[in-house]
Parts: structure tokens; C-alpha cells; sequence
């Protein structure tokens, strides 16, 4: 067997070291490398077109630090958290926007960070923007709704004349009626199991906080049974009259715990 002489050691480890840098150079090479920013924004909308979020992310991410302290800068970044929200990335795509409003708190594009922030805390696969439409949405998780719409509200008053406000005003009338059926759903809940205080207490909270709501009719049933388990009749009779004026065909008043109709709750014609 032949054997490797203490002379040839060395010669060996070059040739390693060799094989291991030319490893280290063959990494990517970075394509865009001297595109003009026009180039670059033209190409990350091509990629936004053909729905390849992920390859419009990464090239408006590069636009971003390229053409920064610009307008285009400023378009990247927008564009870049409506690229996250529609990869389901909404958690990036709120951080985007946050710092965008931050950054730039007098950019003639706030008004569209704003209905964008609206628009990724809003579930758009439920309720009236929806073919789901008998979900009952009530029962999901109300921060997330809270949230979206804040940034509606605050929108429809900085900006009432920008072309995004109109659906901005819908879709927090759908969330308001969807946290006002959340509310009656947990009043339900508590009423059906026996806890009234508690039922009372939610059903009052929604007539006090969102007056006039479509879950209005089912919170004053939940009063008139609560309080007739609980033997306060004055109450009772005072939640049953108010009911009956403004509900005056409502299956409730026959049945408190089950006169709900068939069609979805926040289906308001």
C-alpha cells in the first residue's frame, strides 16, 4: 500500500483549501445587480401581475433600500405589505405598514396604508364579502376585527374624500355587527347554562355599545329571560315592552332562547 509522505501533507491541504473557496464563490449571484430603480419597479410589478408574491417581495425589497428617501421608496414599501397580506403573511404585512406610517406620516399614500391595514385585519373570507355566508361569525375571535377596524375608522376621518373611505364605512358597519353578535352569542351561551347576571350583563353590554345593531332583537330577548329566571319582573316586563315596540313581529318574543331565524345574523335585508 502506498503511503503519503510528510512532503505531500501540505500540497493536500491546498488542494482542500482550493476545493472549499471555490464553494464559497459559486454562491448566487445577485441578478439585478446594476438595475436602475425604474427597471426594478417595472419588474416587481411584472411579478405582482403574474401573482408571484414571494419573487415581488424580494425585488421591492431591494427597491426599497435602492431608491431610498424617494417616492418610489415610499410606493415599494406599500406595495411590498399588500405582496405579504396576499402570501397570508399578515403579521409582516401590518409590521410593513406600521413602519411605512411612521416613516412617511405626511405621504400622499396614507390613505391606502390605511385601508391596507384595514384590509389585512379583516377576514375577507366571512360574512357579507363572502360565499360563506352561513357561518357563524360571531363566535371568532373579535382582536383581530377590533383592530381593522380602528384603522377604517381612522381613515374615514382623515381622509373622508379618498376613493378607499366608501368601503372602509361597509366593512365597519360589518364589524360592528359582527362584535355586537359575539357579545349576544356569549350572553347566549351563559343564559342557556343558567348564569343570568352574566347573560345580563353581556346582552346590556351590547344595546349600550352598539345601539341600533341587528343583534339588538336577540340581546333584549336574553333581558326578558334572564330576568324572568331570575324573578325580577319589574325588569322583565320593562326589557319585554321595549322589545315589543321596536321588534314588534320578533320570533323572540315567543321563544327568548330560540327564536332565531334561519339566515345568517348579520344578514341585515
Amino acid at each position: 500500500m502506498q503511503r503519503i509522505g510528510l512532503s505531500s501533507v501540505p500540497a493536500a491541504l491546498c488542494l482542500a483549501a482550493l476545493v472549499l473557496l471555490s464553494g464559497c464563490s459559486s454562491s448566487p449571484k445577485d441578478v439585478t445587480q446594476g438595475w436602475s430603480v425604474e427597471r426594478l419597479y417595472k419588474e416587481a410589478r411584472d411579478e405582482v401581475s403574474a401573482g408571484a408574491w414571494d419573487k415581488a417581495i424580494q425585488l421591492l425589497d431591494k427597491l426599497e433600500g435602492r431608491a431610498a428617501g424617494t417616492v418610489l421608496a415610499q410606493q415599494a414599501q406599500v406595495e411590498k405589505a399588500w405582496a405579504q397580506y396576499k402570501t397570508g403573511e399578515k403579521v409582516q404585512a401590518v409590521a410593513t405598514l406600521d413602519r411605512f406610517m411612521r416613516l412617511h406620516p405626511t405621504s400622499p399614500a396614507m390613505d391606502y396604508a390605511l385601508y391596507l391595514k384595514g384590509l389585512v385585519n379583516f377576514n375577507d373570507n366571512l360574512g357579507l364579502f363572502s360565499a360563506l355566508i352561513n357561518q357563524d361569525l360571531s363566535e371568532r375571535d373579535q382582536r383581530a376585527a377590533k383592530e381593522s377596524y380602528e384603522s377604517f375608522l381612522e381613515l374615514s376621518r382623515r381622509f373622508p374624500e379618498s376613493k378607499y373611505t366608501p368601503d372602509a364605512r361597509q366593512r365597519m358597519t360589518y364589524i360592528v355587527n359582527a362584535l355586537a353578535g359575539y357579545e349576544v352569542h356569549v350572553a347566549r351561551y351563559y343564559a342557556r347554562r343558567g348564569a343570568h347576571v352574566a347573560a345580563i350583563n353581556r346582552a346590556q353590554q351590547v344595546l349600550a355599545e352598539y345601539p341600533g345593531v341587528p343583534a339588538s332583537e336577540e340581546a333584549l330577548a336574553i333581558l326578558v329571560y334572564s330576568y324572568d329566571a331570575l324573578g325580577m319582573a319589574q325588569l322583565r316586563d320593562d326589557a319585554k315592552r321595549v322589545m315589543e315596540k321596536n321588534f314588534p313581529n320578533s320570533n323572540f318574543l315567543k321563544n327568548p332562547l330560540t327564536g332565531r331565524v334561519s339566515k345568517p345574523w348579520w344578514q341585515v335585508w
